[in-house]
């Protein structure tokens, strides 16, 4: 490959990341009067896909947060009416956290919005041969690991 088409490669990637950055910034209203950011958003996401009650305890171990850092934004979610704290029936000690019907509404709002607002991903992807699947994944692989070896 020459040096013009890996700097266009680098251009091309460079303006995807601050795109994507962009839009993590953006909040956005699901179904809801309130404007949720993709923490938020987030968030709500994976309280909702909970098979199981999760405490603030297991939520940061899903997440890879600290537990102060779930606390505060599920006190800025209870604020919006999005999600409570309530006694895990099962264990009075221990607090669990439930999507209210707002929660919910955002939730479903939110899955609806990743099924329709691909932009046509899911069908490029579907008919893509195996070998250029297999391309993607081991590029984003040592794109994965050369950026968390540069935050090291």
């Amino acid at each position: 490959m020459n040096p013009r088409s890996i700097h266009a490669l680098h251009e091309r990637f460079q303006a995807v990341v601050a795109l994507a950055v962009k839009l993590e910034q953006v909040p956005r209203r699901f179904g809801t009067d309130e404007y949720l950011t993709s923490t938020e958003i987030h968030l709500v996401e994976i309280v909702g896909d909970q098979d199981e009650a999760a405490s603030v305890t297991d939520l940061s171990k899903l997440l890879g947060v600290t537990k102060g850092a779930i606390s505060q934004n599920l006190k800025r979610m209870e604020k919006k009416g999005l999600t409570a704290k309530i006694t895990d029936p099962q264990n009075s000690s221990r607090a669990i956290v439930k999507l209210t019907s707002k929660g919910k509404t955002a939730y479903y709002a939110h899955r609806h919005w990743h099924e329709t607002m691909d932009g046509g991903f899911k069908a490029y992807f579907m008919n893509l041969d195996k070998k250029r699947i297999d391309f993607l994944i081991e590029f984003l692989e040592k794109l994965e690991a050369f950026l968390k070896k540069t935050l090291d």
